[in-house]
């Protein structure tokens, strides 16, 4: 805890040092704002929200749930171009086709995820599961992701996510894939369910947990707050959870994000997503080295407005981090799980 030392991720098969003492020195850099309090709740300049006109001309439903939608500026395109052919191994290009829409949460544009109730919740999950489950009939890989707060990029804060289906294995899903096979062939166990099991046992890093489920600040974080959400059940994909993993799933993510609002009592910024087995072709081939998981990644570090920067070293040679996972893990386990906004005065 009080020395430098560098720790193995071994689902990305690379290393973070560790530098605990680091989080004492004084700051005098970039101060974050910190996100607006007022949202209004429905805003017809907003086109995320219900009745609202976006971008290409259309007009969103009165939706009074989940709403889902074609991205107006989609990444992916399902009918792009062959890529002329190279003339030389180190100028190499490779198809690249796709589908991306956007998911709202709810038709509220200022009731972000911790402030829903659990059937809104559920909702959620079970949109996520018939996307992942209608995507990934075709294509091999369905990135379900929300990043939340305009320091992560976000550029409208109505709560929604994206879903990003594409003909390839993103870059970090062939390396789970490899690292979670090794791990498999070598082991005999799936590694994540492994981890889970050795993480509920040592409750060092335990975030918190129920019956399905536990989040765990990763022995390997990179992110000063990072969290891994961990089925306790080996499951390879989100929609292979059942009803009661489902339920269980809604409690613990509302759970998990009102401690995140808590500890500084801000709408905590993140980046999230779910990994879990490819699809598409893969789903006739063996993928039991996988096991479904959810990545939480947070900037902020000592404050609402210190966030954590990755550059310099971590740029150019590997991770750092400036507090321990085990004093990360402490910290958010001790947070009340009432949300600021809903404790009585």
């Amino acid at each position: 805890a009080e020395h430098q030392h560098a720790r193995y991720n071994p689902l990305r098969d690379d290393w973070v040092l560790v530098s605990a003492h680091r989080v004492k020195r004084p700051w005098q850099g970039q101060l974050e704002k910190p996100p607006s309090e007022d949202v209004p709740r429905w805003d017809p300049n907003n086109p995320l929200c219900p009745g609202a006109t976006r971008a290409n001309g259309e007009v969103n439903p009165h939706y009074e749930g989940t709403f889902v939608f074609p991205n107006d500026f989609p990444a992916l395109q399902p009918d792009a171009p062959e890529p002329d052919d190279s003339d030389h191994p180190l100028f190499r290009a490779a198809p690249a086709r796709g589908v991306c829409k956007v998911m709202c949460f709810h038709p509220w544009s200022d009731l972000t995820l911790p402030l829903m109730s659990l059937p809104e919740i559920r909702a959620v999950v079970d949109a996520w599961a018939e996307l992942a489950t209608e995507l990934g009939a075709s294509y091999p890989w369905v990135q379900i992701f929300e990043n939340k707060g305009a320091m992560m990029g976000c550029s409208n804060p109505h709560p929604h996510c994206q879903v990003w289906a594409s003909s390839f294995l993103p870059n970090e899903a062939r390396l789970e894939d490899r690292t979670q096979r090794q791990h498999l062939s070598q082991h005999g166990v799936p590694m994540l369910l492994e981890y889970a099991e050795q993480e509920a046992r040592r409750k060092e890093r335990l975030v918190v947990e129920n019956a399905d489920w536990l989040v765990v600040v990763p022995y390997w974080a990179t992110w000063p707050y990072q969290t891994l959400l961990l089925p306790r059940r080996h499951v390879c994909r989100l929609q292979d959870l059942s009803d009661s993993e489902r339920d269980n799933l809604a409690s613990i993510m509302q759970r998990l994000l009102i401690k995140y609002d808590n500890l500084f009592e801000v709408s905590f910024p993140y980046s999230m997503g779910w990994h879990g087995a490819p699809t598409g072709p893969y789903l006739e081939e063996d993928c039991r080295h996988w096991q479904l998981h959810a990545h939480y990644y947070p900037p902020l570090l000592r404050s609402a407005t210190v966030r954590k920067f990755m550059v310099g070293y971590e740029m150019l040679a590997q991770a750092q981090r400036d507090l321990t996972p085990e004093q990360a893990a402490e910290r958010l386990r001790s947070l009340p799980e009432v949300h600021y906004k809903n404790r009585a005065e």
